[in-house]
C-alpha cells in the first residue's frame, strides 16, 4: 500500500472515529439522563437530533473511504452505493436544518422580554416538537433525487462522462441547463445557512450589548472570569466559523466536481471537509456547555433527584 494511501486512511479512520465518539458521547448522555427521570432542556432534543445525523454522515462517508484507502475498491453493488449516498445526502441536510434550528431556537430564547419575540418564546418549545419530524420528513422526500445518478464501482458504460470515488461512482451532468438544477437543489441549504448566519449575528449583538451593561461589576474583581454571556460568544463565533468554512468549502468543491471530471485528491479534500463540521461540533458543545457535567454528576448521584435548567445560559451556534 502506499505512503498516499496510508495517509488517508489515517485521516478518514481518525475523523470518523473521533467525530462517532463525540456524538454518541452527548446521544447516550441525553438518553440516560432521560431515562433516570431527570428534566432535559427543550433545546437537547435538537442536540439530540444533531449527534445523531452527524454520526450517519460521518459512517456514510468515513468507512467507504478508509476502505477504498486500503484498496477494497468493490465492496457495494449500485444498490449498495445508491444506499449510501442517499443516507450521507440526507443526514448531511439534516445537520445543516438542525444545526439552523439550534441557532433559531436559541436567538429566540436569549431574546429580552420586550422584544418582538416575545410571544414566540411561549411557544419555541412546541415548535421545536413540530419541526423536527417535519425536517426529516422533507429531507427524506427531498433528497430523493441522490439514487439517480449513482452507479456501482463496476461500471463499464460510456453514455455520460463518469467521476469515479472509488467505491462508487457518477455521472457528470450535462445538458438540461445543470446550472440551474444544482441552484435549486442547493436552495433548502442555502436557505438555513442565510437564516443561520443571521440569527447567530443576532445572538451576538444581545451577548454583547448585555456584556457591556454588566462591564463595570466585572471590573471590579481582581481577576475577572469570563462572563457566560462572553462564553456563549465565543462559541457561536466558533461553531458559526467552522460550519461557514467547511461547508462552504465543500459546496464549491461539490459543485465542480458535478460538471469537472477531478483528480482523486481533490475528491478526498470535499469528503474530508463534508465531515469536519460533523466530527468537531460535538465537542465545541461539550466544552461550553456548562449542562453537561451536571448531566454527568447526575448520572452518577445514586438518588434521583429533578433539577431546574437555565434554558438562557446555553451554548450557541
Amino acid at each position: 500500500m502506499k505512503s498516499k494511501d496510508i495517509i488517508l486512511c489515517i485521516a478518514f479512520l481518525s475523523q470518523t472515529g473521533i467525530g462517532v465518539l463525540g456524538n454518541a458521547f452527548l446521544t447516550c448522555l441525553f438518553i440516560f439522563v432521560f431515562l433516570r427521570g431527570h428534566r432535559l432542556r427543550p433545546i437537547d432534543t435538537i442536540l439530540i437530533q444533531l449527534a445523531l445525523v452527524n454520526c450517519v454522515v460521518l459512517l456514510s462517508k468515513g468507512i467507504p473511504k478508509t476502505m477504498t484507502a486500503l484498496g477494497l475498491m468493490n465492496f457495494l453493488d449500485e444498490i449498495g452505493c445508491k444506499i449510501v449516498f442517499y443516507l450521507h445526502r440526507v443526514a448531511q441536510e439534516l445537520s445543516i436544518s438542525m444545526t439552523c434550528l439550534l441557532s433559531g431556537f436559541q436567538a429566540i430564547t436569549i431574546s429580552p422580554s420586550n422584544s418582538n419575540w416575545a410571544g414566540l418564546k411561549v411557544r419555541a418549545k412546541k415548535y421545536i416538537i413540530l419541526s423536527i419530524p417535519f425536517c426529516w420528513t422533507f429531507h427524506l422526500l427531498f433528497c430523493s433525487y441522490t439514487p439517480w445518478g449513482i452507479q456501482g464501482p463496476r461500471h463499464t458504460r460510456n453514455i455520460t462522462e463518469i467521476q469515479h470515488y472509488g467505491y462508487c461512482c457518477h455521472g457528470i451532468l450535462s445538458g438540461f441547463q445543470p446550472s440551474l438544477f444544482a441552484i435549486i437543489l442547493s436552495f433548502p441549504a442555502a436557505v438555513c445557512v442565510v437564516f443561520m448566519v443571521s440569527a447567530s449575528g443576532y445572538m451576538v449583538f444581545l451577548l454583547n450589548r448585555h456584556h457591556k451593561q454588566v462591564k463595570q461589576v466585572h471590573l471590579t474583581c481582581l481577576f475577572p472570569r469570563a462572563s457566560h454571556e462572553s462564553r456563549a460568544t465565543k462559541t457561536i463565533l466558533l461553531l458559526l466559523s467552522t460550519f461557514f468554512f467547511c461547508y462552504s468549502l465543500n459546496s464549491i468543491l461539490t459543485t465542480y466536481m458535478s460538471f469537472v471530471k477531478s483528480p482523486s485528491w481533490l475528491m478526498h479534500t470535499s469528503a474530508f471537509m463534508a465531515s469536519c463540521f460533523p466530527a468537531v461540533s460535538p465537542y465545541v458543545l461539550i466544552s461550553s456547555d456548562s449542562q453537561v457535567p451536571k448531566y454527568l454528576y447526575a448520572l452518577c448521584r445514586k438518588k434521583n433527584p429533578h433539577f431546574d435548567i437555565d434554558s438562557r445560559l446555553i451554548s450557541s451556534t
